[in-house]
């Protein structure tokens, strides 16, 4: 083997949740954010100005500890999806969130001080060339600070979410812990799969009986333990929405819209083009049941892969599935393909397919030592690959812009996941490109596709199922069983009644409703995946030097809204339909060339 299946966290702190540098670390910020904190207290502006040099040094410190609490957070978090049964781990998260706390209240106090600033001394202030480079981040400080309680009041919040908002996150970590599938193999063997095994398998496994075992089993699992998942979700987002209403937020979209910088006429009108056009997707699902012999697909048969004739679908050792990423990041770009090897070689990804390993993939940045690490579970599948090559795509886009200010590389979500799809697109257009049989391209394009279904479909039921539960949630506590109702309601929507079984547990077992640092972590993967396909269709009329264009389009994305990002790299206006028909089309032929090719199997 070329390339090692673990990753390397010692080179941040040797000896994991036990490491004696990891507590030395932070202790050192608790010691340090105590001076910021007395330093940011006593700042005024109006004694600063001209040359505001007291605030240079204020936003150095908070660059200083935002980046040292990630490096820590990011770190912890890695240790804990590596062996979700590590309980000391999850004791250094929890002191670490209690900084982010200290953290947030210290940057509470800036942004109120900056919204003070008189309006004929802003201008003055971001023409300075200390300030200049950041004035849009700046100018959003300024925003929500307007919007801001008192400094007691903010205090108070911020304190209580440690216990309250993170803590009941930290708490849905602990629950799937517990969560174990039991499973009989064909020979006869019995194992416990951890949750992310269980999917994986589930999802991917070539054999319905298999799929339609594992999800039996996985209904199970997590229904065993819904009260306590619906405990978990209520009790988060009631705390959400009470700090909405103490912002005088009455839309709980208001937020995240803010966070991801984009206007509600550009949500609106995304979801109004995706609903538009969902025939061709649910054509795919139709045609795909047929092959398999049923009337309509169950949730679990949605990502299983088809083979046909005599083509077995394919699966790749890691050492092959990373030559193959980066064989196509080159053809798209050397900086990109360069990046990645490196970070494979450096022992950046964790995916050794084990037990006790948390469900899903991500990325993490380590921005001290201007890193990333990968977190995921790699079986072989093609779907596998397309994981990797997203979050190297994640962490490539850290990478370009590792040399600017903390300030700008602070982008939304919506964003966050446009370089991470546009290096997933790369790989499935190369699969489906390089298919030496009709067979095989018919396989291919089924993954392809299974990913558009999920962006349109699956996270569309998401989003819809967040607005329910959101709308009653002001009411008074949702129970589990309506919790289930809804997630259900919302799949038969949003999949317009293509399939025969739904997964009403989906609200359970799906991480992203839990997550407490971004609301509605749902939309921007669909977001993402659309304006990476824009890109995608404009590097191929450009093939000379766009990735230099792709980079500079990765670097802005911290420091303008999405509107003007889009209009400035794309020439495109996002309020109106016609740049997200344009993704859907592309999607839309691949369903016709799935069509055409499986015709003769029907």
């Amino acid at each position: 083997m070329k390339y090692s299946l673990t990753w390397d966290l010692d080179s941040f702190f040797e000896g994991g949740s036990s490491s004696p540098a990891l507590q030395e670390k932070i202790q050192s910020i608790q010691e340090g954010l105590k001076d910021f904190e007395s330093a940011a207290n006593a700042w005024d502006p109006e004694r600063d100005k001209p040359d505001y040099l007291v605030f240079q040094d204020l936003l150095h410190d908070e660059e200083l500890y935002a980046k040292a609490l990630m490096q820590c957070n990011s770190f912890i978090t890695g240790v804990q999806s590596a062996d979700v049964s590590d309980l000391d781990a999850s004791a250094i998260h929890a002191r670490i969130i209690q900084l982010y706390s200290k953290l947030t209240i210290i940057q509470t106090t800036l942004k109120k001080k900056v919204t003070a600033v008189k309006e004929s001394d802003w201008a003055p202030l971001l023409e300075k060339p200390a300030f200049s480079a950041l004035a849009f981040a700046l100018s959003e400080w300024r925003q929500q600070g307007s919007r801001l309680l008192s400094d007691k009041e903010e205090a108070l919040l911020a304190t209580l979410r440690v216990d309250g908002f993170n803590g009941w996150s930290a708490h849905y970590d602990t629950l799937v812990s517990f969560i174990k599938i039991p499973f009989e193999e064909s020979d006869g063997t019995l194992s416990e799969l951890s949750a992310g095994q269980a999917m994986n398998r589930m999802y991917a496994d070539p054999d319905p009986n298999v799929r339609k075992k594992i999800f039996t089993e996985w209904e199970k699992a997590w229904g065993s333990l819904a009260p306590a998942f619906a405990d978990t979700l209520n009790h988060l987002q009631g705390f959400r929405l009470a700090d909405f209403e103490a912002h005088q937020d009455e839309d709980f979209l208001a937020e995240p819209l803010r966070y991801n910088r984009i206007k509600r006429e550009t949500l609106d009108t995304m979801w109004q083009a995706i609903s538009a056009n969902k025939q061709p997707f649910l054509s795919f699902l139709d045609r795909k049941a047929a092959l398999m012999g049923k009337d309509k697909l169950a949730w679990y048969d949605v990502d299983a892969p088809v083979s046909l004739g005599s083509f077995q679908s394919k699966t790749f050792s890691f050492d092959e599935a990373v030559d193959y990423i980066i064989e196509h990041f080159a053809s798209f770009g050397p900086k990109l393909a360069e990046f990645s090897l490196d970070a494979v070689k450096n022992r950046w990804v964790e995916a050794e397919n084990r037990s006790g390993k948390r469900p899903g993939g991500y990325c993490e940045d380590y921005p001290e030592s201007k890193e990333s690490r990968i977190f995921m579970t790699f079986t072989g599948s093609a779907s596998d690959m397309s994981t990797l090559a997203h979050e190297l795509g994640h962490a490539f886009h850290s990478h370009v812009m590792r040399d600017l200010p903390d300030l700008n590389t602070r982008y939304a979500m919506n964003v966050a996941e446009t370089a991470s799809t546009f290096a997933e697109t790369i790989i499935s257009a190369a699969t489906v490109r390089e298919a030496s049989s009709d067979e095989e391209k018919i396989s291919l394009l089924n993954t392809k596709l299974e990913n558009a279904t999920a962006m349109f479909l699956n996270i569309h039921a998401r989003y819809l199922f967040e607005k329910s539960f959101y709308t009653e949630r002001m009411n008074g506590f949702v129970t589990a069983e309506r919790l289930s109702g809804m997630m259900e309601a919302a799949q038969k929507e949003a999949y317009q009644g293509a399939l025969s079984d739904y997964h009403p547990l989906f609200w359970a077992s799906k991480l992203h409703f839990f997550i407490d640092d971004v609301p509605f972590y749902n939309f921007p993967y669909t977001f993402g995946f659309l304006f990476s396909l824009g890109i995608y269709a404009q590097s191929m009329q450009q093939t000379e030097n766009f990735e230099e264009t792709y980079i500079s389009l990765l670097r802005d994305t911290g420091s303008m809204t999405t509107e003007e990002l889009v209009m400035k790299h794309l020439g495109a206006d996002i309020t109106q339909p016609d740049f997200w028909n344009q993704g859907l089309e592309i999607m839309a032929g691949d369903v016709e060339e799935f069509l055409r090719l499986t015709q003769k199997y029907m």
